[in-house]
This record gives C-alpha cells, structure tokens and sequence, in this order.
C-alpha cells in the first residue's frame, strides 16, 4: 500500500488556488473542497478544472438533501467533462444543525438518504432512463405530469466517495461507495471504522481493497509535541461541544468508539454548559496529536507508516503555515517523507532476486 497526499485549499481567494496549482507541482495528486455554511464545493472544483493537470478533484464534501439527487449527478457529470474524468463525487449526511437550520431539509433517514442519491446518481451517469421507486426520492413523482428522462452525457464514470462515521453509514460505504472520507481517525484504532466497512464490502461480494480509504489529518513540523497536541487538541473542543445536537454527534460517537467516551462525553457537556474554556482544557493531549502529522521527521514518518499499515491510501492534509511559500515548503517536505515510507513498502514486497 502506498501514500499519497491531498490537501484542502487554505482559501478560495486567488492567491489560496495558485498555491493549489502550486501543490500539484510538488506532487500532491488531489484536492478536497469543503462545503459547510460558507461556500459551495463545486464552483471551485470548475475553477481548479482548468487551472490543474493532473490532480483529481474532489467536493469533500457535497452535503445530502441540499440539493436533489439530479443536480448532484449533473454537477458531477460537468466536472467529470471539464476535468478530463479527474472529478471525484464526495457525498456526506452533513448533521441535523446544519441541514435544518441552514438548508431548512429535514435531517431524516440518513443512510437511506445517501443509499437512494447514489443509486439515482449512477442510474443518470450511465445513461440509463431515469426511474426510482425508494423510500426517500420517487421519480418520476408519482400521480404527476413527470417524465422518465435519461441524460445524453451519460455513460461516465463518476467515482463516489461516502464521508461516513457511523457503524450504518460505514457498512454502506463498503457496499456502495467507490471511497471513504474519513475523519476523526487515529491508525492505532483503524479497525473501529474498517471493520465496518469491511462488513460492508463483503456483503456486497467486495473486498477492502475495492474501497479507497482517505482520512484527514493536520500537518506541522514541530520539536514542541506537548505545546502544538495541547493546541491541536483545544482546536477539537467545538467539533465535540457543537458540531451536532446534543443527541446526534457524530464525532463524538467516533471517539467513543476509539477509547475516548468519557472523555468526548464530558467535554461536550462543558461546551453545552457554557464553559468553553474548560471545554477545551478537558480534550486530551492525545487526541491532537494522534489524529495529526505532528512533530519531527522521525515521528511522522512513524505516524506515515501507522496510515500506511491501516491500508490508508490518500492522507487529505491540513496545513498550518500561515503564508502560501511555508505551505509550499512543508508540502514539500512532507511528501520526501512519504516517498520515503512508500520505498521501505515497495523493498518489502519486492522479490528476492
């Protein structure tokens, strides 16, 4: 197994895409473009489109319900056309703040969400006549003047990607999903979120290996661990404290998986409680530095080699330079690194000659 690198763009101001330009020159093979409550994923991705050459372009990703399975497939089929076939359809359920209070769409159903968009989304990318009878979407609507329409830009692959963290939507990334956006990941605990995959996979009459597994990690060189894992790890207080309802926290459920339950339990407590001083006092040092590409090189190579042996592939890194050159340079650095850890792989399968 061999690593590659992808970033998020530090920005969407011109100077933020140059550097993206820039990291592919360097040898990052993709870029992931976030979608919250501030920007769309897509319009960049057009921008990027024809401004790159070789990276593949990811949404990392699209959120579920704020737009309608066709409109998925037709944005991705545009990309997939001005890229060159380098676009990759990143899909996420997002969480019930966010689709409810910022899209108004009600966060029900998720895994089957997610389950009947991609099944529409491959009905339309391979040219087929549009019809679908789920439990979410009905099309053409029923007891309508709706047509089963089929698209003329079809058949094109569309490679799809499920950001999951759940043990459901896990198993459903196995069965349906060409890769996994994961986050929240520590290698030591890999099997918390591959078994479930794999679960999945097998199911499905697939294997692991028919998944690639992408997960997200920050990046800073360092001789200071115990100062930058304190920071990192304060910087997780809010995705434990508020990304999510005080019943539906995704996050949270991910690192109770991992060994972290009291923890992640108390720290949201504080955080809805009003106290988010203490709230980030009370992550553990752990939890930024193990989730992260933190320290010298001797330690993020053994971190590299720890993604590498879970059988990730892609590490979509955040970078914590505050100006584009440092970035450029820590890419860089970063990438000998993993050419590095990629050739110790390569010299163990390789054949005695």
């Amino acid at each position: 197994m061999s690593l590659s690198i992808g970033i998020t763009p530090p920005g969407l101001d011109q100077a933020s895409l140059a550097f993206v330009r820039e990291a592919e020159r360097v040898g990052v093979t993709s870029v992931w473009v976030p979608e919250t409550w501030v920007y769309d994923a897509f319009t960049p991705l057009g921008y990027l489109a024809a401004t790159t050459e070789t990276m593949r372009l990811a949404t990392g990703i699209a959120q579920l319900g704020a737009r309608t399975p066709a409109i998925l497939a037709m944005s991705a089929l545009a990309l997939q056309k001005m890229s060159d076939g380098r676009f990759i359809l990143g899909l996420g359920a997002s969480g019930p703040q966010v689709m409810e209070g910022w899209h108004g769409i009600r966060f029900a159903r998720p895994v089957t969400r997610t389950r009947e968009t991609i099944a529409i989304i491959r009905t339309i990318s391979a040219g087929e006549r549009l019809t679908y009878d789920g439990t979410v979407y009905t099309l053409p609507l029923p007891d309508s003047e709706g047509r089963a329409l089929r698209s003329p830009a079809g058949p094109v692959d569309v490679p799809i990607y499920i950001a999951s963290l759940g043990p459901a939507n896990l198993r459903l990334t196995g069965e349906v999903a060409d890769g996994w956006i994961g986050t929240a990941f520590l290698p030591e605990a890999a099997d918390t979120f591959l078994d479930f995959i794999r679960e999945g996979a097998t199911a499905a009459g697939r294997t692991l290996d028919d998944i690639e597994l992408t997960v997200a990690a920050s990046l800073e060189f360092t001789d200071d661990l115990e100062e930058a894992g304190r920071r990192h790890a304060e910087g997780y207080a809010f995705t434990l404290g508020a990304m999510g309802s005080a019943k539906t926290n995704f996050y949270n459920q991910a690192f109770a998986r991992q060994g972290y339950a009291d923890d992640v339990a108390e720290v949201q407590r504080l955080w809805l409680a009003g106290d988010r001083e203490a709230a980030r006092a009370r992550v553990p040092t752990a939890i930024g530095l193990d989730t992260n590409l933190i320290g010298d090189d001797k330690r993020i190579i053994e971190r590299l080699r720890l993604y590498r042996d879970a059988g990730i592939s892609t590490l979509r890194v955040r970078l914590n330079a505050t100006d584009h050159h440092d970035r450029l340079d820590q890419l860089a650095h970063l990438i000998e690194l993993v050419n590095t850890v990629n050739a110790e792989a390569h010299q163990k399968t390789e054949p005695d000659r």
